[in-house]
């Protein structure tokens, strides 16, 4: 019995993603019977309106435990905004540029034709504010209420990992619904399983902020937007060779929990 008990809030972790799953399939259907995407200026289908699905699917199982007093406590996580340790704005903000700045020389190395990098700031500003209300609707779920769940019962490395295996997975039917090549799919699955490990050690970092997740989450959709050639599979493999080398430098660093730094002073 104890055994059981141990482990009794295990099986929400899995009715969560289920649930995540089974919410999506309208919007998958929908991406399915229709064309209007080849109408919209960047490539998303609009299977992509199933942002909504985590953000969901947490309420109603929160909802269905603790009733208002359940999403009260979750919305509440959403509000608070401010990052106590001011040096980790910059990883907040910058990590995701920084990434996509470097992906773009490795690419220009592979492929000289590629167009430079070239863009206003009203453009960043205007996908920034497009991007932002998807992944607050997304990290509601995958950092304010399934995370923790996961890291209760493996390591912060290992739970990221799985959560970004999973978060992924959902993603490869709109991918397919692009017409996407399967090389550009297999990189832009691979480094977006590493963002997820790098949008942990941001939440982690910051006092589990999920505001802070979100921008990480958002920056990086901004960025990819504009990287020249994006739907080159040439663009998504470069930024999974950053990435595996920024998540390695950070594994290095930060450990498995990926908040014990290395090099922390004693004094």
């Amino acid at each position: 019995m104890k055994n059981f008990t141990s482990h009794h809030s295990s099986p929400s972790i899995w009715i969560y993603f289920g649930l995540v799953f089974v919410l999506s399939i309208p919007f998958w259907l929908l991406g399915m019977a229709a064309n209007i995407q080849k109408d919209i200026p960047i490539n998303l289908p609009i299977s992509a309106l199933m942002f909504v699905c985590p953000m969901i699917a947490a309420l109603i199982l929160v909802y269905q435990k603790d009733r208002t007093q359940g999403v009260k406590d979750l919305c509440r996580k959403i509000l608070r905004i401010k990052i106590e340790r001011k040096s980790w704005y910059i990883p907040v903000f910058l990590s995701m540029p920084l990434i996509m700045v470097i992906s773009y020389g490795v690419m220009k190395s592979l492929l000289p034709s590629v167009p430079p990098l070239s863009f206003s700031p009203l453009t960043v500003v205007g996908l920034f504010l497009l991007f932002f209300v998807p992944g607050l609707c997304e990290e509601i779920g995958w950092q304010g209420y399934v995370y923790d769940k996961l890291e209760n019962r493996w390591n912060a490395w290992t739970a990221s990992v799985m959560l970004g295996v999973i978060w992924q997975v959902w993603h490869v039917i709109p991918h397919l619904q692009t017409d996407h090549s399967a090389m550009w799919i297999v990189w832009q699955c691979a480094s977006s399983v590493l963002l997820r490990v790098l949008i942990v050690w941001v939440y982690k970092n910051t006092d589990k902020n999920i505001i802070a997740a979100v921008i990480v989450h958002t920056m990086n959709n901004v960025c990819s937007f504009l990287l020249p050639n994006y739907d080159s599979s040439y663009a998504t493999f470069s930024v999974f060779l950053v990435t595996a080398l920024v998540v390695m430098l950070i594994a290095f660093l930060w450990g498995k929990t990926l908040t014990q730094y290395r090099f922390h002073s004693k004094a």
